[in-house]
């Protein structure tokens, strides 16, 4: 039995305008119905299988995001929707966000737009669901295990450093 049968979303909006929250809503409506791929919308992250986020992150809510994906169960995917939540967005260079949801949890699949459409959003979700299977797939044979919120951002400062140690080289050649 495939696991993107019936998947469970967990909608998170970290710190947006909520355009991207109103075009998520919207594609749950009959007229665009991302229900039809058997998505259940849930508030418990126990229970959920995909983790959208809206907004960019910031200090105040980077905890609650790795809580959020630390505490569903493998295997998860996580869609990073609009593009304040695939880079930062307008906010960017801002002093209070650090980034898009790739900062601080790893993401599966980028859904950009500003604000997100529907049609976009349901083509994410479907890419969403196709990821879940694989990475079933590959649970039961042994072969995956989803890093920790802390284990990723180990592995982000592990490539930061390789990058800065890049970039020293360059310097002083």
């Amino acid at each position: 039995m495939r696991i993107s049968k019936s998947p469970w979303l967990l909608h998170y909006d970290g710190s947006s305008c909520n355009g991207c929250d109103i075009e998520v809503l919207a594609a749950t409506t009959p007229r665009f119905d991302v229900e039809r791929f058997g998505i259940i919308n849930t508030g418990n992250p126990r229970h959920a299988d995909i983790f959208l986020c809206t907004g960019g992150v910031n200090s105040q809510n980077q905890d609650v995001v790795r809580q959020i994906y630390d505490q569903m169960p493998d295997p998860k995917v996580v869609l990073a929707c609009g593009i304040c939540a695939c880079d930062g967005g307008i906010f960017k260079d801002c002093y209070n966000i650090l980034g898009g949801t790739d900062t601080v949890i790893p993401v599966d699949v980028y859904v950009p737009g500003c604000a997100v459409r529907p049609e976009a959003l349901i083509d994410g979700v479907v890419k969403a669901l196709k990821i879940l299977d694989e990475k079933s797939e590959k649970m039961k044979r042994g072969e995956y295990r989803s890093l920790t919120s802390a284990e990723y951002a180990e592995s982000l400062k592990k490539t930061d450093n390789k990058a800065e140690a890049a970039g020293m080289e360059e310097k002083d050649a």
